[in-house]
Order: structure tokens, then sequence, then C-alpha cells
């Protein structure tokens, strides 16, 4: 999720570009970068970038999908049933049709 303290214009980058690049190498945290009031560009220090490169290529996520099943065993999660139907509620999405062979 984007923290809202990491959103700002892409004005205030280019005005004060040293403050921000040194605010990227402290927190190691992407920013997004508004045209307009829209998303246009994601920056993040390389070092950051690199490291979260890394842990993709070693598998880290898999260490991720294993707390989160068992998560779900200790009875922490919601069945996916549970969190389509309150996402087709929340956007008011129709159920999807079955395809027929």
């Amino acid at each position: 999720m984007i923290d809202p303290k990491t959103i700002r214009s892409l004005t205030e980058f280019q005005r004060s570009t040293k403050s921000a690049l040194q605010r990227l190498r402290k927190t190691g945290q992407p920013e997004v970068l508004t045209v307009n009031g829209r998303a246009a560009v994601v920056v993040q220090d390389a070092a950051a970038y690199f490291r979260r490169i890394e842990a993709l290529e070693r598998g880290y996520e898999i260490e991720a999908v294993r707390v989160g099943i068992e998560q779900m065993d200790a009875g922490k999660g919601i069945p996916l049933e549970q969190v389509t139907a309150r996402l087709r509620a929340r956007f008011r999405a129709p159920k999807a049709r079955r395809r027929t062979a």
C-alpha cells in the first residue's frame, strides 16, 4: 500500500532534488511523483531497488507465502470466497459468469 507521505509533486522534487535524494537514501522507500495531481513516476534509491531485486531473485517472496499459509492454518486469514464477495460489494462488480466449453 502506498503511504500518503510518500506522494509528492514532480515540481517539489525538482525544486529540492538534493533533499529528496537524501530522504530516499535514508528511508529506502519509493516515492510517487505526481503531475497535475496524478501519479506519473515512482522514484527509489538505487541501493534499495537493487536489494529488492536481489530478494526477489533469491526467492524471499516464497517466505512471505509460507508465512501467509501458516496464518491461514492458524485461522488468522479470510477465505478467498469472503474476500471476493467483499471486493465485489465494495466495487459493485457483478459475479463472473462461468464459461461453458
